[in-house]
């Protein structure tokens, strides 16, 4: 595996190297962070109204948040320690959910559950803003760069930002297959012995699903480490998969030369759009929601015309709920800042209505099992919780620690709320009539 010392996602390093040391004090570097370094200036009216507004959320909420050197809010739950409110009022006053991550990133709050203080949250999206702030989002919110459209270009960066940060990074919290996304257990509580079976069996339900055989020609769009190209080839298909992450493809193309597999398997570094040939099968996993709904149609437009008649392309997506799809879409969000840069994930109906509108594919099926998802997180948190100290010596600091602990948390918290959930899908394409 290569290393590379984090280039964080969303931040500039430009005023020094990205493997620069991190202040001996813990705070964040202002170089690598300059939004966690810096409270953003806002006035006192302002702050205060977001004191407001963030007392009349919490004193609703199954929550305990205690401020320093002030009251204790909540009708009882999780602890939430709020180390400097004034910092945090800026923070969530001048950039709110993003500024929400930003406090927690620079240290600002702590929660000795932090799944739970944020599932509660999670499980009450819908009403933390008052309903006349949330009809004006479009004058208040923080809309998405241009930059991080899904465009080629745009595509490219926005993938590498995440997927190149290093695949020591990654193995780090990854079990053996490297597979990053959401394992099928066969029981829960699940444990880290069972994750490498509960990540094969679902590999192998998607190329079921698709009717992945000997002599299949498969194509998969998002190669991740090549887990399952690996399995499909040892089918007996032949597997082209496409992947923008020049750092994935290097590690999936190793691993496929040392399982003999070379003669089955391609690996192009390739955008989704300059897919070309005819294909029996289809297998994409957790992709669409790195396109940018723009894009949507173009994605669904692509997999039916590199589908062949009689085809069957299987999917496996994350969702969220269509109403708050449509209230956040243009929001620009913590995890799209920091984690994901132009993502953006669909809700079942928008997946269903954009393949009816934009291509001759037929929902065949759709599975749920988004418990699946927040067991397969946990694991993942529990297991970079452990091994931080490995993350600091391939160059992550303690603020990029400290957002990697976030994302972990804050996505498991939406799969546990049921804010969040996963499906599998099965589109098949008719055979011509004769």
């Amino acid at each position: 595996m290569t290393t590379r010392p984090s280039n964080p996602p969303g931040v500039s390093t430009a005023s020094g190297p990205a493997n620069a040391p991190e202040p001996s004090d813990g705070a964040p570097d202002p170089g690598r962070w300059p939004d966690v370094a810096r409270v953003p200036r806002v006035s006192r009216t302002v702050r205060a109204v977001t004191s407001g507004l963030v007392g009349h959320a919490l004193r609703r909420l199954p929550l305990r948040v205690r401020f320093s050197g002030g009251a204790t809010l909540g009708l009882g739950g999780p602890l939430v320690e709020v180390h400097d409110p004034r910092a945090f009022h800026a923070r969530v006053g001048g950039r709110g959910l993003i500024g929400f991550g930003e406090s927690y990133m620079a240290g600002e709050w702590d929660a000795p559950d932090l799944v739970g203080a944020l599932t509660v949250l999670a499980a009450h999206a819908a009403e933390l803003i008052p309903a006349p702030l949330q009809r004006l989002r479009g004058l208040w919110a923080i809309r998405h760069p241009d930059a991080q459209r899904g465009t080629p270009d745009g595509a490219r960066e926005n993938i590498s930002s995440h997927y190149d940060l290093s695949n020591d990074l990654f193995a780090l919290f990854l079990d053996d297959t490297l597979t990053y996304s959401a394992a099928v257990f066969r029981g829960f509580p699940a444990t880290w012995p069972l994750l490498a079976a509960a990540q094969r069996r679902k590999i192998d339900r998607l190329l079921d699903l698709a009717d992945v055989h000997d002599g299949t020609r498969l194509l998969e769009i998002g190669t991740g480490w090549g887990e399952l190209a690996l399995r499909a080839a040892a089918r007996g298909a032949r597997v082209t998969s496409l992947t923008l992450s020049a750092r994935q493809r290097e590690l999936a193309l190793d691993r496929v030369r040392d399982a003999g597999l070379a003669d089955r398997v391609t690996v192009e570094l390739c955008d989704y759009r300059e897919a070309r040939g005819s294909y029996d099968a289809l297998v994409s996993v957790e992709m669409v929601e790195a396109v940018g709904a723009e894009f949507w149609p173009v994605y669904f437009r692509t997999l039916d015309a590199r589908l062949a008649p009689g085809g069957r392309a299987a999917l496996q997506a994350i969702t969220m709920p269509h109403d708050r799809l449509l209230a956040t879409r243009g929001t620009h969000t913590w995890i799209q800042k920091y984690v994901f840069p132009g993502g953006l994930i669909p809700s079942t109906r928008a997946v269903e209505e954009t393949v009816r509108d934009h291509t001759a594919l037929t929902l065949t099926r759709r599975d749920a099992f988004g418990e699946h998802y927040a067991e397969t997180l946990r694991l993942w948190r529990e297991r970079f919780t452990a091994r931080a100290a490995d993350a600091a010596a391939l160059g992550f600091d303690e603020t990029f620690r400290r957002l990697w602990t976030f994302y972990l948390a804050y996505s498991e918290a939406g799969f546990r709320s049921g804010y969040l959930d996963v499906q599998q899908y099965l589109f098949t394409k008719e055979e011509p009539a004769r």
